[in-house]
Formats: structure tokens, C-alpha cells, sequence
């Protein structure tokens, strides 16, 4: 059975035991409070229809920790149809993946691009390579 290794919260910094979480059990307890106030806050019917932004104004809880408490689904945005969160790369609100969709289109289009200049690049090498070899022949030939 392992005791478990020394370590730093990752939220706070302190040093503590880490058994099976990276954050302190202090730390641990502030978010589960904060979960709690968020959950206490949507199972009103009039809040429902709630966005991120009212939901952490009115909790005080960030953004960013109630974007974790929905990828780790532990707030349901299923029941609430204003609730989402914001993209990884513009902001705009989503409510899956890390991405929306004009993200996904610039994402795939570079990765695209980045393809096309490494096969051209491919190619001019391979065309160098094949006329320097072409010379050093015609060289020995003479």
C-alpha cells in the first residue's frame, strides 16, 4: 500500500501528502464549496436558464473553475440551455469539445497548409538530391 509523496498544491503551492489529488485538502474543501454553490444556484428553476457569466457573478466562483466543473461533468449543462463555456483559442461560448466550429475549421485549415509546405518541402529535396546525384555522374562520365 503506498502512503502516498510529498508535493506542492497546485493551486495554492503548500506542501502536503499527495495521495490521490494534486491540490491540498484545503484547497480541496474551497472547491467543494464552490461546487456546492453552483449547484445550489441551478437546481433553482428560475436559474436555469442562466449564463456562465451570471452563474459566477452570482457565486463568486471563477469562470475558469466552473469550465472544470462542467469537462469533468459534475455541473450538467444538458438542463441548462443558456450554459456553456468558453473556447480554448477565441472565447466564444461552447458547449462541447475545446473548440467551436470556425476554431475547428482555422485549426484543420492550418494543419492542412502546414501538410501541404512539408510535402513541398519533401519534394525539393528529393529533386535537389536527385540532380546533385545527376551531376556527380556526369562528372565521373567525363
Amino acid at each position: 500500500m503506498s502512503l502516498g509523496k510529498l508535493s506542492n498544491c497546485s493551486r495554492c503551492g503548500t506542501l502536503f501528502v499527495q495521495v490521490v489529488r494534486d491540490i491540498c485538502p484545503s484547497c480541496h474543501q474551497v472547491i467543494e464549496k464552490e461546487y456546492e454553490r453552483c449547484a445550489s444556484f441551478l437546481r433553482k428553476r428560475e436559474n436555469r436558464g442562466a449564463t456562465i457569466y451570471q452563474l459566477s457573478e452570482a457565486t463568486g466562483v471563477s469562470i475558469k473553475q466552473i469550465t472544470r466543473f462542467i469537462k469533468e461533468r459534475r455541473i450538467s449543462i444538458a438542463n441548462n440551455p443558456n450554459m456553456g463555456y468558453p473556447c480554448d483559442r477565441c472565447g466564444f461560448l461552447i458547449r462541447s469539445g475545446q473548440y467551436c466550429a470556425d476554431c475547428t475549421k482555422h485549426l484543420q485549415r492550418d494543419i492542412v497548409l502546414d501538410l501541404d509546405v512539408e510535402r513541398r518541402l519533401k519534394e525539393e529535396k528529393r529533386a535537389r538530391l536527385l540532380e546533385a546525384t545527376y551531376r556527380r555522374k556526369q562528372n565521373r562520365d567525363e
